[in-house]
């Protein structure tokens, strides 16, 4: 056997052997505590007081494919199969992104600002996983909330999560950057646009993490290099018809188009622009407007 006892400490040991030079020491014990627990079947509150628990040889074989996933750079959240996201447990597999937790600040400003709109109705366009569009319902409990999204694989994924959830939405399958396809929604029907689109241009595909690069589907995060805002400007477009007046669009964006986004959505005649970073001071996240004006 590759553990000499099917002890706690013996498996932990065993992850943090294997596994060093790709997570710290801290992050091991955190990964340990999760896939144990999870075996298991047991929460936080019992792994704390079952250090004494002994693995069967299933339970073993079990950690060490953990493990052989985990040093093939393969995303943590994808091998445990499960996030937590806004305080939702969401399935969490390679069909759709990975929610980030720069995307739930993202969430926690849209509600913030539309929390006193009388049942609103709120769009999450490319809504992968559905971490934003459940999110924004389990805040707003009276909100009508539709999720779109192009890929099949997502869209199965956003389904099991809201059935997970046991929250409602209305699910579009949509190609964002197609025009016509906005048409079947009611002219001045939504009160937010939320979408954290695919924004990063194929040639930063070299710099970026393994883990990202090698299992996280390519559709949802890569943009051509020549119209790296392309989804935004037709989201904006698209939905100037169907956003009402006063209405808000929020995004996540590139912390390096930061200002080329609050000039776009300058000329495309949103207002009241604003930028915010996230917890690493990045320019992450942009809110804008629109505003109907009495003469046109």
């Amino acid at each position: 056997m590759f553990v000499k006892e099917n002890t706690v400490p013996e498996i932990s040991n065993y992850f943090k052997n294997r596994l060093a030079g790709l997570y710290s020491d801290r992050e091991v014990k955190t990964l340990v505590r999760e896939f144990v627990c999870q075996r298991m079947n047991i929460n936080t509150a019992d792994w704390y007081l079952s250090q004494n628990i002994l693995f069967s040889e299933s339970d073993l074989l079990y950690f060490r494919s953990v493990v052989k996933r985990l040093e093939k750079n393969e995303p943590f959240q994808y091998v445990l199969g499960k996030t937590e996201f806004c305080g939702l447990e969401l399935i969490c597999d390679k069909r759709a992104l990975i929610p980030r937790p720069e995307t739930e600040e993202l969430v926690v400003w849209a509600v913030d600002t539309i929390k006193d709109i009388k049942n609103p109705t709120i769009f999450d366009m490319c809504a992968g996983s559905g971490c934003i569009a459940l999110s924004i319902k389990s805040m707003l409990m009276s909100a009508k909330v539709m999720a779109g999204e192009y890929s099949e694989e997502a869209i199965a994924q956003l389904r099991d999560n809201m059935e997970k959830t046991n929250l409602s939405l209305d699910i579009f399958s949509i190609d964002a950057l197609n025009a016509g396809e906005y048409k079947q929604f009611e002219p001045n029907s939504i009160d937010c646009v939320v979408s954290n689109p695919p924004y990063i241009a194929a040639n930063e595909l070299q710099g970026m993490d393994a883990n990202v690069v090698d299992y996280e589907p390519h559709m949802a995060l890569f943009v051509p290099d020549s119209d790296p805002l392309v989804f935004y400007r037709t989201i904006v477009e698209e939905c100037k018809n169907l956003v009402r007046n006063e209405g808000w669009y929020f995004f996540e964006i590139h912390e390096h188009l930061a200002e080329d986004m609050k000039e776009m959505l300058t000329e495309l005649g949103l207002v009241n622009i604003e930028l915010r970073k996230d917890l690493q001071e990045k320019p992450r996240m942009i809110r804008a407007q629109r505003v109907v004006s009495q003469h046109g």
